[in-house]
């Protein structure tokens, strides 16, 4: 045993020591940001606000690389399969990192063993929009006229098993609802039927789906977070309108491959919460809906944990699984 011990400490002392070396003169190069998503997405927005500031905080430029596909996945496994070097990060979020894994047992990807947590950026809930033929002025409204219309209202989202399905799933099953999903490849692709008023509802992201409701071509009824958001300050949350235990957010945060030395991933944290916090930063957060949230390593895990078990026990009740 002393033998074995002896070994292990032998060979960990000049592995810390390559990390510590690492860690000492970095970053001394770009780095590349992966964000799952497509450009003009939600999340596509924040990160790309995010990492002009950390371009200044680390020193060095902070590129984003947007790599869409199957949902984020095509996107994450890069960013899972990446040299643990803090040189690629990635953008993980709701749909990426719970939603996904908590519906699909075929992911090339482990949401907990593959990544190694930076900081969260901040969690933006989504707003209930209706096409303004709905008559529904409010979500009790919208409630009781679905009560009487089993499975006649629609709701988009941007496929199967996305988090805007699971958000429809989890609506209908708190309210004692039916509504009818309509899977799209892209939200984009649904909000433009959404439009037409070829379907009624969408739980969308906030960033793009303000400029319809400030058109009037969408009406709000509600927001699915545990409060109201400034950029919708007269819309009430979905708690507020009666609908108890009813919270779904879309948050996102900065990822480093697994086995990214401690001390990189450190620096990466403290340069990260910097830019977060940062006034000009939160401002733009907020104004897209997104309530900044900047905080621990330890935290950031703490919370896909979590939030990988609800929507995991969601997905069963509701009889969903992925591919």
């Amino acid at each position: 045993m002393r033998r074995a011990v002896t070994l292990l400490a032998a060979f960990a002392a000049p592995c810390a020591f390559a990390g510590a070396a690492k860690a000492q003169g970095y970053p001394l190069k770009s780095v590349r940001l992966i964000v799952p998503f497509p450009p003009g997405s939600a999340t596509d927005a924040a990160a790309r606000l995010v990492a002009a500031k950390l371009s200044d905080t680390l020193g060095q430029s902070v590129v984003v690389d947007n790599r869409a596909g199957a949902s984020g996945n095509i996107g994450v496994e890069l960013g899972a399969r990446a040299v643990a070097d803090g040189y690629t990060l990635l953008i993980g979020t709701t749909s990426t990192h719970a939603v996904g894994p908590g519906t699909s047992r075929n992911l090339a990807y482990d949401p907990i063993r593959d990544f190694a947590p930076v900081s969260l950026i901040g969690s933006s809930p989504y707003v209930l929009a209706v096409h303004p033929s709905v008559s529904a002025s409010n979500l009790r409204e919208l409630i009781a006229l679905a009560k009487t219309k089993p499975g006649a209202l629609r709701y988009a989202s941007a496929g199967n098993t996305s988090l805007a399905h699971l958000a429809g799933e989890l609506f209908s099953g708190v309210a004692g609802v039916q509504l009818t999903h309509i899977p799209y490849k892209s939200s984009a692709l649904a909000v433009v039927d959404l439009l037409a008023g070829r379907i009624e509802l969408q739980f969308g992201s906030i960033a793009p789906t303000l400029p319809h409701i400030r058109s009037n071509r969408l009406r709000a009824l509600a927001v699915t977070g545990a409060t109201r958001i400034a950029a919708l300050p007269d819309t009430p949350t979905a708690i507020e309108s009666g609908l108890r235990g009813y919270e779904v957010t879309l948050w996102f945060g900065i990822l480093a491959p697994a086995r990214t030395p401690v001390a990189i991933v450190a620096r990466l944290n403290r340069d990260s919460v910097a830019a977060i916090n940062t006034a000009d930063i939160r401002e733009g957060l907020l104004a897209q809906g997104v309530q900044p949230g900047a905080g621990t390593p330890a935290a950031f895990a703490a919370l896909i944990q979590s939030e990988l078990a609800k929507w995991r026990s969601v997905a069963k009740t509701a009889g969903i699984e992925g591919d």
